[in-house]
């Protein structure tokens, strides 16, 4: 449910814009802005959200979660209105168009004009000049011209010939809504507290239904992704017949031929049963790792941070635990198109990650002629490591090896699981079976491309 124009001019009447300062802008999503405003009755954060089940504007009396990669109009909007004054804030008659004139300066010219309209299908905000040129809007819509460089001038309705106006209202709020808010609560107070409890888009129900529905689908998928991988890994515990099998025929009941194909059968399903179990383990801890997510999610009260999380699909609460797992590896990680790159930069680094922070479907990488560092490609289920990827690994392990200065060379590489220790040999020496060669060429602008990808501890 959006704002009507009567509720629009009675939440102006009550902010008094006009002389406060624009200190900053807050964009937690792509439909949602926040202008942290100063003045002489002190601090306000105005609200102005576009989304079309919730167009509306009002004093919000909670935080604005900031975006986790600034949002392009937010951007602008602290390039070109930092420090300005607004001047005027009205609606344009009662077509729920509010203009706000803001001076950034001494001069006539610094002057700009923001047009937020709160229609609940085209709701927009566009910033202009004085003369109406566009310099950059919220929603970018090149078919109406609201795009740097066209021209913005608010349409006025008016009544059709011979229908009767509609009459509007200012809404009333919930007994127990009134109640908490206690009497004498501002209007911009009682909708901020309607809207987060009871309706629209941005509405705290709304948002835990839509998180709930999100992650239970999410968390049923993988269970029953689960389900058939646990079948396939009670066939393949059967192995040990084919091994069986095979016995039977080189003892004389068979040729060698036939002992062979049962042997590749056993082969292949030991190697399928240890993938298996390690895909079983790691979704089994996916869906820990969702439940407590949406356990999470349901007890937030601030709805801008529902909604942050659902249009992005991140949260900072997520990347908590990766941190202090980064802060326990040894070595130098770094996170590339949401793949992970660990690089031991010695022999007991090397060792370390070798013994406790890798595992079997992870990629190794080693210089071939030159001793250096071990590089791995953490493994993530389902996907298959992309040629650039396997590239970055490259460069790292050439870089970080005696190798450096020739600028190319060739590459071991091979899953962890086909790695064994030398016996007797010196710390973290292993040898490599079914190995690849990769030949690389070290590249100065990947390598810079990485250093930006770096994870501090």
């Amino acid at each position: 449910m959006s704002l009507n124009w009567k509720e629009i001019d009675l939440i102006l009447e009550e902010l008094e814009l006009p002389g406060m300062q624009i200190q900053k802008a807050v964009q937690s999503a792509f439909d949602v802005l926040c202008l942290k405003l100063y003045g002489k009755a002190g601090a306000k954060n105005l609200l102005i959200s576009i989304n079309p089940g919730a167009c509306r504007i009002h004093e919000m009396f909670f935080s604005a979660p900031k975006s986790d990669k600034p949002l392009r109009f937010a951007e602008f909007l602290n390039s070109r209105l930092l420090n300005s004054r607004i001047e005027e804030a009205i609606q344009l008659g009662n077509d729920r168009i509010v203009r706000l004139t803001a001076r950034c300066g001494g001069g006539e010219d610094l002057r700009l004009r923001i047009y937020i309209r709160l229609w609940s299908n085209a709701a927009n905000v566009i910033v202009t000049d004085m003369e109406g040129k566009v310099l950059d809007a919220m929603r970018r819509l090149p078919k109406k011209k609201e795009v740097s460089g066209g021209f913005y001038a608010p349409p006025l309705s008016e009544p059709a010939a011979g229908r009767p106006e509609k009459e509007y209202c200012i809404r009333s709020f919930p007994e127990d809504l009134l109640s908490e808010l206690g009497e004498g609560a501002s209007f911009n107070k009682k909708i901020d507290a309607f809207y987060r409890q009871e309706g629209g888009a941005l509405s705290l129900e709304t948002l835990r239904e839509e998180a709930r529905k999100k992650f239970e689908g999410s968390i049923n998928r993988l269970g029953a992704s689960l389900k058939m991988l646990k079948e396939k890994e009670a066939d393949f515990s059967g192995a040990e017949r084919y091994k069986e099998q095979g016995d039977l025929l080189l003892s004389g009941m068979g040729t060698p031929a036939e002992a062979a194909k049962c042997y590749e059968q056993y082969k292949k399903a030991k190697a399928g049963l240890a993938e298996l179990r390690i895909q079983i383990e790691e979704g089994e801890k996916e869906i820990i790792r969702l439940e407590e997510t949406l356990g999470q999610l349901l007890e937030e009260t601030n709805p801008l941070v529902l909604n942050k999380f659902l249009k992005s699909g991140l949260s900072s609460r997520l990347k908590a635990p990766a941190k202090r797992e980064d802060a326990k590896r040894p070595g130098l990680t770094f996170r590339r198109k949401d793949w992970l790159i660990i690089v031991g930069r010695d022999a007991s680094e090397n060792d370390t990650l070798l013994r406790k922070h890798v595992k079997g479907n992870d990629l190794w990488l080693h210089a071939r002629d030159y001793p250096g560092s071990y590089v791995f490609i953490r493994q993530r289920p389902g996907k298959t490591v992309p040629l650039d990827i396997l590239l970055d690994a490259g460069n790292l392990a050439l870089f970080y090896s005696k190798g450096r200065n020739n600028g190319e060379g060739d590459l071991f590489y091979t899953p962890v699981k086909y790695l064994r220790r030398a016996k007797n040999g010196p710390k973290g020496l292993v040898i490599p079976t079914q190995e690849k060669n990769l030949h690389v060429r070290v590249e100065a602008g990947r390598l810079k491309e990485l250093e930006t990808c770096k994870v501090e501890k």
